[in-house]
């Protein structure tokens, strides 16, 4: 079985386990895609590389792909149809699809946590004057299991908001399955610590030297855990190698849902490797 055969049948699977898999997953008398028709045929869509037209002709000559899914040629929706699909199906589908995939990796208690920037994609001068399209990249914000380097959770913004108010809200929401957090001095907020030590989880940030004490507190802190914080910068390394560093959608909330998407192909990819 071929390694996009083995990627198709995963990412079905969960997208099933994920939005439920009642109904046809093509459309029958007039009737929409099954939403995990559609959830699969985007991470195929990602994982190709490819833009929705392009995805769509490449389709068109893979049968046995598309009967992983539960289509056939004659199926194969218009581009529009899947830009659509996109807009329809909320974030929280695809921080629960995350989340099952980062399950299957049994992910141990310590994690890492990190930013990076990924870029919108040029658009024209008129379209930016049009939209008020001027923010050039979006901020982006892992959770990383250590051990199995899969991907815990994500957090995008376009606004400027400081590490340590992201990295408060990607702790709370994941607090229940943590035992430590590594993150670098940019995450260095004492309230930040004093808070997920309330919450159990076990505060592994270096503090900025200013002081012969802030010395002192580093000194204490594990080394082999703090350590495996640049796992979360691997993780973007492979992402950006492999799925690129651009998002294509124009509107934020489809570039933040593309952005989570391409973790999903990224967790889906190390499950089946």
């Amino acid at each position: 079985m071929s390694k996009i055969s083995r990627f198709t049948k995963k990412a079905v699977r969960l997208a099933k386990n994920a939005v439920g898999g009642r109904g046809e997953s093509a459309p029958q008398g007039g009737g929409g895609f099954a939403d995990y028709a559609v959830v699969s045929l985007h991470c195929l869509r990602i994982y190709l590389e490819k833009s929705y037209r392009e995805a769509l002709d490449l389709w068109s000559e893979m049968p046995q792909i598309l009967a992983e899914i539960g289509l056939e040629k004659a199926d194969l929706p218009d581009h529009s149809t899947l830009v659509k699909a996109f807009d329809r199906i909320n974030m929280a589908v695809w921080r629960v699809l995350l989340r099952l995939l980062a399950q299957l990796h049994e992910p141990s208690s310590h994690a890492a946590m990190d930013a990076t920037f990924f870029d919108r994609e040029n658009a024209s001068k008129h379209y930016c004057r049009r939209t008020n399209y001027r923010v050039q990249t979006l901020k982006t914000t892992a959770l990383v299991d250590t051990e199995s380097q899969a991907i815990l959770d994500i957090h995008c913004t376009t606004e400027k908001r400081h590490d340590t108010q992201i990295g408060w809200q990607l702790a709370r929401r994941n607090a229940d399955e943590l035992h430590s957090l590594a993150a670098d001095k940019g995450y260095d907020w004492q309230q930040l610590r004093d808070k997920l030590r309330e919450e159990g989880v076990r505060p592994l940030i270096k503090h900025r030297e200013f002081r012969p004490i802030d010395y002192a507190h580093n000194a204490r802190i594990d080394g082999t855990l703090y350590g495996q914080r640049a796992l979360s910068e691997t993780v973007f390394s492979v992402i950006k190698r492999t799925l690129g560093d651009t998002v294509r959608a124009r509107s934020w909330y489809r570039e933040f849902r593309e952005i989570v998407l391409m973790c999903v192909v990224y967790n889906i990819k190390r499950a089946v490797n």
